[in-house]
């Protein structure tokens, strides 16, 4: 079974000078604006790294709720937070880590547990598979 879902971008001028656009085939993002200085200096608005953020979070939480079902817990709330590190290195910029946060509230489940379950979710999540970057975890439970 092969699953494909289609992301594009449009990007227009130079580096420093240009704006792009990003958008998804679902409609989720529309003509959403990126540029230079929202990825690289700050200013307010979208970048490559964000996005691959929130599908890193998305991804991690839904595997983690598959494997807290197999272990028969449901969650009643997986807050994750992907923290994406674009560093300089030599010859341009790398994504060397991403740094996942998890509130969990997982009725029945201790803290054992759920950090356990949730360090199979991390190696496993095919986001997480697709990165050639270190990937770390905190895990925090609430009640």
């Amino acid at each position: 079974m092969s699953i494909k879902r289609t992301g594009s971008a449009v990007w227009q001028g130079g580096i420093k000078d240009g704006k792009g656009t990003v958008s998804t085939a679902s409609g989720a993002l529309q003509e959403l604006p990126y540029s230079f200085s929202t990825r690289f200096e700050g200013e307010q608005g979208t970048n490559p790294e964000e996005l691959i953020g929130a599908a890193h979070a998305g991804c991690f939480s839904m595997a983690l709720s598959k494997i807290l079902g197999d272990s028969d817990l449901k969650a009643e709330r997986l807050e994750t937070t992907a923290e994406v590190s674009l560093n300089q290195v030599e010859g341009g910029f790398a994504i060397e880590s991403i740094h996942l946060t998890l509130k969990a509230k997982v009725p029945g489940a201790d803290a054992a547990t759920v950090e356990e379950l949730a360090g199979k979710a991390k190696a496993g999540c095919p986001v997480s598979k697709l990165f050639n970057a270190t990937i770390t975890l905190d895990v925090q439970t609430v009640d």
